[in-house]
């Protein structure tokens, strides 16, 4: 594989952090460096790890996960997307797309890696490799579009009415699961 191979792999894995990080800067402004930072962190690792374990596995397991994979991304984006909606409409205020609370993060997370598992199963099945490198730079792109994403989006909240960016964050999420289950 190819440096501008694995450069358009990672950047097109890190599509999805950079969508969820839009919705996490519009709803949720303001945070300390420290939380954005971890935000990031763990969009990267489980960018990076999924395609370390997709590969590990190879294609023992390829037929079995690759069936599920994509359900399980949709259930956790739809329930998370989908309570951001329904808070969004009822207008609440209290229990928002809280990206201060380690088990959101972890559930987008693992939601918006999954597919990064699929392509560790295709890097087992091919030649010339690198899987340290990919996974370096897959975590990375991942990391910092997560950064930009949260960066550019958290400046736009002023104009925005915070329901109306709970419901915006929440279809993104709702569509970025139905983008996984459809493709």
């Amino acid at each position: 594989m190819s440096y501008i191979e694995l450069l358009l792999l990672s950047l097109s894995l890190a599509i999805d952090c950079f969508a969820v990080s839009c919705a996490a800067g519009v709803f949720q402004p303001g945070l300390k460096a420290r939380n954005v930072l971890l935000f990031a962190f763990f969009f990267g690792f489980f960018q990076a790890m999924m395609p370390l374990i997709g590969w590990f596995c190879g294609e023992a397991v390829v037929s079995y996960i690759s069936r599920f994979a994509p359900w399980i991304a949709f259930g956790l984006l739809l329930f998370i997307g989908g309570k951001m909606v329904v808070e969004g409409i009822q207008n609440k205020e209290e229990s928002r797309f809280d990206i201060t609370k380690i088990q959101t993060v972890l559930a987008l997370s693992v939601a918006t890696s999954i597919d990064a598992l699929a392509i560790g199963f295709s890097f087992a099945m091919m030649q010339n490799v690198r899987i340290g490198w990919s996974v370096f730079n897959i975590g990375v792109a991942s990391f910092l579009m997560s950064l930009l994403g949260y960066k550019i989006t958290s400046r736009w909240t002023t104009r925005v009415k915070a329901n109306i960016a709970g419901i915006v964050g929440g279809l993104v999420l709702i569509g970025i699961g139905l983008k996984i289950l459809l493709t």
